[in-house]
């Protein structure tokens, strides 16, 4: 019998170690990851394809990860894919700010592996369902 579908999560992450760790972190667990380090590459990587997931970071160079967030969740193409932010900020109005703007979920950095790991479960799951 053939194994799962092996889940593509697109990683967009200014932070080269958070973003290498992350990396890690997702391919440990099974996924193919695409790793860019700009909103700008992350787009221009959509334009080709479609991930399962999107993971982008807060302090993106060329724009606001939370622009971003809303980006995607505004465009037809991208608005079926579950993104999760990665943030410094804990506080709930930032947290709010973020499901606002169409994020599916939020994890706050640095973060606990495992948290990273059930939250992107349950982000996969909710789209398989």
């Amino acid at each position: 019998m053939a194994d799962k579908h092996q889940a593509t999560i697109l990683l967009i992450e200014e932070d080269a170690t958070l973003r290498e760790i992350t990396q890690f972190r997702l391919e440990l667990l099974g996924h193919a990851v695409a790793s860019v380090a700009s909103g700008a590459e992350g787009i221009t990587w959509l334009a080709q394809m479609l991930p399962d997931a999107i993971v982008i970071g807060h302090f993106l160079p060329d724009m606001d990860g939370m622009d971003l967030v809303d980006r995607l969740s505004n465009d037809l193409r991208t608005s079926g894919v579950p993104v999760m932010l990665l943030s410094p900020h804990a506080e709930l109005t930032d947290v709010q700010k973020a499901f606002n703007a169409g994020a599916d979920d939020y994890l706050v950095t640095p973060y606990d592996p495992l948290m990273l790991e059930r939250k992107l479960k349950r982000l996969l799951t909710t789209v398989e369902a």
